[in-house]
């Protein structure tokens, strides 16, 4: 499965959402994305998994790129 994961790059600041980023996880569970994500210094918004529709329309950016657990 594919997961979006929406980020800000300083840990210790409040989330503002002009800086909120986003990478792409494949793996097989959110834990397992939080798991593969825990030695970054990122600070994690939220995780979501993608159905194929909302995939799709992902993959339309020119930024898509998925990371694999």
């Amino acid at each position: 499965m594919i997961y979006k994961v929406l980020y800000q790059e300083l840990p210790d600041e409040v989330p503002v959402r002009e800086r909120t980023k986003s990478l792409y996880v494949e793996a097989e569970s959110e834990r397992q994305v939080r798991k593969l994500l825990s030695d970054r210094k990122l600070n994690i918004e939220h995780i979501q998994s993608l159905d194929e529709t909302h995939l799709e329309y992902e993959k339309q950016s020119e930024d898509f790129v998925v990371e694999k657990a």
